[in-house]
């Protein structure tokens, strides 16, 4: 039974996790509208590859990340510098065509999976997530992660990310199929807004977790 919650919770938290539009959703997009459904799962499964890694060391190793509050405090920072970077690279990117070499064309030199595995290792923001959400689930008792039961919990959560991640993709697809104005503006207007909108929001975060404070005294 535990081992049944464990999974349940897992892959709930981790498919409600993977839906909004982030860079792994949209390279995901971008990979399936041009290589085919084959690469997506490959790049997907390069993704949970990673994430595997990630989720069983941040359950392990949750309270004593969350005390290091030195590295918070860079990845906190990094994030801001991050997002502004991924929006520039996919407006600079948006008016490129296959011929002039443009993103796409460089993916298809690699494998699909490569790509996921180094795009999710540079994923610095799922550390802080899945650090806060592990210690929640843990503090809670809503999951258990004695002997062998953390496994299938982090089994869960793969799980949900590679559903999670392909549901969003297929319905950006459908999207982009059946509305002319979602194919013309979702790269060079949408996706570099949506990052820019985001750093924003982690600089308010930022501020208030570090600043804020200091200014009131």
């Amino acid at each position: 039974m535990k081992a049944l919650k464990n999974i349940f919770v897992g892959f709930l938290v981790s498919f409600i996790g993977s839906i909004p539009l982030g860079y792994l959703n949209v390279v995901g997009f971008e990979i399936y509208s041009k290589l085919g459904m084959n690469s997506l799962v490959f790049f997907l499964l390069g993704v949970i590859f990673v994430e595997m890694f990630v989720i069983y060391f941040t359950l392990i190793f949750a309270k004593q990340l969350v005390n290091n509050k030195k590295l918070m405090k860079i990845i906190d920072f990094f994030a801001v510098f991050f997002l502004l970077i991924l929006g520039y690279s996919f407006y600079a990117n948006s008016n490129q065509t296959v011929e002039e070499q443009g993103i796409l064309e460089k993916y298809a030199m690699y494998s699909p999976f490569l790509i996921g595995v180094f795009l999710n290792c540079i994923n610095f923001l799922q550390l802080p997530f899945w650090t806060g959400w592990n210690l929640y689930l843990i503090n809670g008792n809503y999951i258990s992660i004695v002997k062998k039961l953390k496994l299938y919990y982090v089994s869960g959560t793969l799980i949900g990310t590679f559903f999670g991640m392909l549901t969003l993709v297929l319905v950006l697809n459908t999207l982009s199929q059946n509305t002319t104005s979602f194919s013309k503006y979702v790269m060079p207007v949408i996706i570099p807004s949506f990052f820019v909108i985001l750093a924003f929001v982690q600089m308010v975060k930022v501020y208030k977790k570090y600043y804020r404070n200091k200014v009131t005294l």
